[in-house]
């Protein structure tokens, strides 16, 4: 098995990380969640580049702009867990 096929795992726990921390009360862990999601977008777009999933690039591209979005927007709120 080539190693970029192992990619998908981690790119996969990543979304589900940041998802999680995105639903956060806490603007840190909002933020943090954020970043995290562009760190998956990278790792989709790399394994999609590899095996020639054009439409996973374009979606992720696009996430990834909503993740700038979301960071550039992100607002302080309750900061409880």
């Amino acid at each position: 098995m080539d190693w970029i096929e192992l990619l998908q795992w981690p790119a996969m726990a990543a979304s589900l990380l940041a998802a999680w921390l995105v639903g956060s009360r806490s603007a840190k862990r909002r933020l943090m969640g954020f970043f995290v999601f562009l760190g998956s977008n990278v790792l989709w777009v790399i394994w999609g580049w590899h095996d020639d999933a054009w439409a996973l690039i374009v979606l992720n591209c696009c996430l990834a702009a909503t993740n700038v979005r979301g960071i550039l927007k992100n607002e302080k709120g309750p900061d409880t867990a």
